[in-house]
């Protein structure tokens, strides 16, 4: 089952247990899945609860909620809204902060690529009140959570390892938890910043694209990560399987493809990435109006943080509160 994995590259939870379940036609032991829908969006909650699920999905144990909107394409605010407070009640229910707590939000990615840079976008609409807890108004007392916020850069840019940068910062501010914020890799091309995944098991930087990088989790920091990605990017081979799906479901082309259609996913990908030039083998690819869809979504991934950190804030009024 684990070279499938090794074809198809995603973050998701929710693709890898698509995958692996369309692969041996039964459910798997030890991941669980609860699912809720309305007209704009699918939440859907996979739960990873022992050691031999974790070796088959390839994730680690924990929690994986993910919530799908293919509205979230379009500039469509009423729909962004909803999903910040779909986000930031999924958000405050996967973990249980105090009042107290301090938080550091950690925006991960290269701020120079616009496919990687959701977590530096999204860090710069965080509410952040760390240095305010000692002027807030009466009004806010209680209310609003200390808040910090960092975009560390990537390796290439500062010479340093992102988990060396944050365990300098946590050992110094002593957070009550980290919330990491990155751009994914999907395997499906429909759920390319359509989807939202929140994680409790943390987060490794670059995976998703096989860059592999020290992990940002409670084992390496010392305290609980939550990981909070979107899928920026596909595979060119993903693009190249959805294609052929595609035209196999069409009347009009269906009888090109019948020779693939008993073929495993696996015999699948392999023919396609076969077929791909050599240049085009690993390519990653993102849509061509990433630059609206980036700004668009990080503004939704900030809104439900700053909602679920901060309940009490009227956020119509918030810079009359906090100057």
């Amino acid at each position: 089952m684990n070279q499938l994995f090794n074809t198809v590259r995603t973050d998701l939870a929710l693709e890898a247990r698509e995958m692996l379940t369309k692969r041996v036609k039964e459910d798997i032991p030890g991941v669980l899945v609860e699912t809720g829908e309305d007209e704009d969006a699918v939440i859907t909650r996979v739960h990873i609860s022992t050691p031999e699920a974790e070796r088959v999905m390839g994730k680690a144990q924990g929690r994986y909620i993910t919530i799908e909107a293919p509205g979230m394409r379009y500039k469509n605010t009423p729909l962004q809204q909803k999903i910040m407070n779909f986000l930031a009640t999924e958000l405050a229910a996967l973990v249980d902060l105090p009042r107290n707590a301090t938080v550091l939000i950690v925006g991960l990615g290269n701020w120079n690529v616009t496919p990687d840079a959701l977590g530096p976008r999204a860090t710069q609409k965080i509410v952040v009140t760390r240095h305010l807890q000692d002027m807030l108004s009466p009004e806010l007392k209680g209310g609003v959570r200390s808040v910090c916020a960092i975009s560390p850069g990537v390796l290439g840019i500062t010479g340093m390892e992102t988990t060396e940068i944050i365990s300098g910062i946590v050992s110094r501010i002593k957070p009550s938890l980290v919330i990491a914020i990155d751009a994914l890799a999907a395997a499906s091309s429909h759920r390319v910043i359509t989807t939202i995944q929140l994680a409790n098991t943390g987060i490794h930087p670059g995976s998703g694209v096989g860059n592999k990088r020290f992990g940002l989790t409670q084992s390496s920091l010392g305290v609980p990560v939550i990981a909070i990605g979107v899928p920026t990017v596909v595979h060119a081979s993903t693009i190249a399987m959805d294609t052929i799906d595609t035209l196999q479901e069409h009347a009009a082309f269906g009888r090109y493809f019948k020779s693939m259609a008993n073929l495993s996913d696996q015999d699948r990908h392999t023919i396609v990435r076969q077929v791909l030039p050599d240049m085009l083998g690993d390519l990653m690819v993102t849509p061509k109006e990433v630059d609206r869809l980036i700004e668009d979504i990080a503004a939704v991934v900030a809104g439900g943080i700053n909602q679920a950190m901060h309940p009490h804030i009227d956020y119509d009024n918030i810079h009359m509160y906090l100057h």
